[in-house]
């Protein structure tokens, strides 16, 4: 599914209409008001007929999907995105999984690579696997991060004082 982006996972069904409740993996879960159609990792499609929201949770209409029996064997379906409606990014904004993989280091420096990407609220923090099986946590904020380069596989760092002591 290297053409696909996993956005969220059904979790639930809700009323008896087919509505599904789904839990967003986006930082901004309107986007899937942009999605015409979604897809499960069986290769069904679906067309979205209906976004909603509920508290932290998305309620999607999906054609195809028109009372509780079938909305209810979708539950635990991962639904992904066509990878292109992601293409253009708003400047220094990253898909997580271009981040994951990515090696970090600085000018003398290879740390090991990024193995996870923490959401804090304030700001990402990246989990950075070392070669001798460590984790360190890269806080992921303009004064520490110099470049990410997802062509090239790295991110240019200013390692902070103090942070592998």
């Amino acid at each position: 599914m290297d053409k696909f982006i996993d956005v969220g996972q059904i979790v639930n069904t809700h009323g008896l209409r087919g509505e599904v409740k789904v839990n967003p993996w986006t930082d901004a879960p309107e986007v899937f008001e942009a999605f015409d159609v979604l897809y499960t990792d069986d290769k069904k499609h679906y067309k979205v007929k209906g976004v909603r929201y509920q508290k932290n949770c998305v309620l999607l209409k999906l054609e195809g999907v028109d009372d509780m029996d079938a909305a209810e064997r979708m539950r635990n379906k991962v639904l992904y995105a066509p990878r292109e409606l992601f293409d253009e990014l708003p400047e220094d904004t990253y898909l997580v999984v271009d981040i994951v993989g990515l090696t970090v280091k600085d000018d003398a420096i290879e740390y090991g690579s990024v193995e996870d990407v923490i959401t804090t609220g304030s700001n990402d923090v990246y989990a950075v696997r070392t070669k001798d099986h460590r984790t360190i946590l890269i806080p992921a904020i303009k004064d520490v991060i110099n470049e990410i380069n997802v062509k090239e596989g790295y991110i240019h760092i200013t390692m902070p004082r103090g942070l592998l002591n």
